[in-house]
C-alpha cells in the first residue's frame, strides 16, 4: 500500500503547486485585463482552482470508479466551506464575511441550488444518456451557465455604478484601470497553460492511487473520495484564499470558494461524459446525497454570515466560522458511520 500512498502524495504535491500557479497567473490575467474582482473570483479563479477536480474525477470515471468521482466533487464543496471558516478565523482584524460584498449571496445561492439539484439526481437515480451524457448532468451545466450570466450582469451593473461615481468625483475611468500590456498577458497566458498541463498529467495518478488505497484498505470509495480526494483537490482553493486574504482581496477569496462549489456541480457533465457504463447518477451511491445536503447546510451558514452584519459578535449563537468547522467534522463522522 505504501507505493499507492507515495504516488498519491507525489501527485497531490504537483496538483497543489500547479493549482497555486494557475491561481497566480489567473489573477495576473484578471489584473491586466481590468475585469471585476467578484467576477474573477466566481468564474476565472473558481474554474482555475477547480481544474484538479475535473481532471481527477474524469480520470476516476475512466477507471470505472464513479463513487470516487462523485465523492470528490461533493467532498470538495464541504472542504471549500471548511476553508471559508479557516480564513475567517485567520483574519483577526475583522470578520472576512463582513468584509465581503453582499453580492456573493447570488453566487452562493447558485451553488446551493446546483448542489440540491445534484442531490435530487443522486436519490432519484433514474437518468438516461443522450449523446453520451446524462440529462441530469446536462441540466447542471445549463443552470450553471445561466447562473454565471446573472452574476456577470450584476457585476456589469456594479461596474457602471462605480464609473458614474468616479465621473461625479471628477476622476476619469481610464485612470482607474490597471495597466495592460501584450507581453504581460502573453507571459501570464503561457504560465496558465503550463500549469493546466501539469494538472492534466498529475490528475490520473491521483485518481488511480486513491482508488488503489480504497481497494487495499477496505474503506469505501465514497468515503475516500469525500475525504482524501475532496481535501486534496481543494488545496489550491486554500492556497488561493489565504493569499487573497493577506492581500486584502476578500471578494476574490470568498467568490473563489462559492464559485468553485457551483463549478464542481457543473463538472458532473464532464465526468458523466467520461463514464461509459451508463448515466453517472444511476451508478453512484445514495450516500452522496447526504454529503451534498450537508454541504448545503454549511453553505447556508456562510451566506447568513455574509448577510448578518452587526457590531457586537456572540460566539456560536450566530452564523460563525466555528459552526462551519464543527459542522464539517460532524459531516465526515456521519458519512463514515
Amino acid at each position: 500500500m505504501w507505493i499507492a500512498w507515495a504516488v498519491f502524495l507525489a501527485s497531490a504535491a504537483v496538483i497543489v503547486y500547479a493549482g497555486a500557479m494557475l491561481s497566480r497567473y489567473g489573477d495576473q490575467i484578471a489584473t491586466l485585463t481590468g475585469l471585476g474582482g467578484l467576477w474573477i473570483g466566481v468564474v476565472l479563479m473558481a474554474a482555475a482552482t477547480s481544474l484538479p477536480e475535473i481532471f481527477t474525477d474524469v480520470s476516476a470515471a475512466l477507471l470505472d470508479a464513479p463513487d470516487l468521482a462523485a465523492g470528490d466533487l461533493f467532498g470538495s464543496n464541504m472542504a471549500n466551506m471548511l476553508i471559508l471558516g479557516i480564513i475567517d478565523l485567520m483574519h483577526r482584524q475583522k470578520r472576512v464575511w463582513q468584509l465581503a460584498a453582499f453580492e456573493h449571496a447570488l453566487s452562493a445561492g447558485l451553488a446551493i441550488f446546483l448542489t440540491g439539484l445534484a442531490a435530487f439526481l443522486v436519490l432519484y437515480g433514474s437518468d438516461v444518456k443522450h449523446g453520451g451524457v446524462g440529462l441530469g448532468s446536462m441540466l447542471l451545466l445549463i443552470f450553471y451557465i445561466f447562473g454565471m450570466r446573472l452574476v456577470f450582469r450584476q457585476e456589469v451593473m456594479k461596474q457602471r455604478q462605480r464609473e458614474q461615481e468616479l465621473v461625479v468625483e471628477g476622476q476619469t475611468t481610464e485612470a482607474s484601470k490597471p495597466p495592460s500590456t501584450r507581453e504581460g498577458l502573453r507571459r501570464a497566458s503561457l504560465g496558465f497553460a503550463v500549469a493546466a498541463l501539469a494538472l492534466l498529467v498529475a490528475a490520473p495518478f491521483l485518481a488511480g492511487s486513491a482508488n488503489a488505497i480504497a481497494e487495499q484498505s477496505g474503506i469505501s470509495a465514497t468515503f475516500i473520495g469525500t475525504t482524501l480526494l475532496g481535501i486534496t483537490t481543494s488545496l489550491p482553493e486554500l492556497v488561493t484564499a489565504i493569499a487573497a486574504v493577506r492581500l486584502g482581496a476578500f471578494d476574490l477569496a470568498v467568490g473563489n470558494l462559492f464559485g468553485s462549489n457551483a463549478f464542481n456541480m457543473a463538472a458532473f457533465f464532464f465526468v458523466d461524459a467520461a463514464y461509459r457504463s451508463g448515466p453517472l447518477f444511476n451508478a453512484v451511491s445514495d450516500a452522496h446525497a447526504m454529503t451534498a445536503l450537508w454541504s448545503i447546510l454549511l453553505m447556508s451558514i456562510g451566506v447568513m454570515g455574509i448577510i448578518y452584519r452587526v457590531e457586537q459578535r456572540y460566539l456560536l449563537i450566530e452564523p460563525d466560522s466555528f459552526l462551519i468547522i464543527l459542522g464539517y467534522c460532524l459531516g465526515l463522522w456521519l458519512l463514515f458511520q
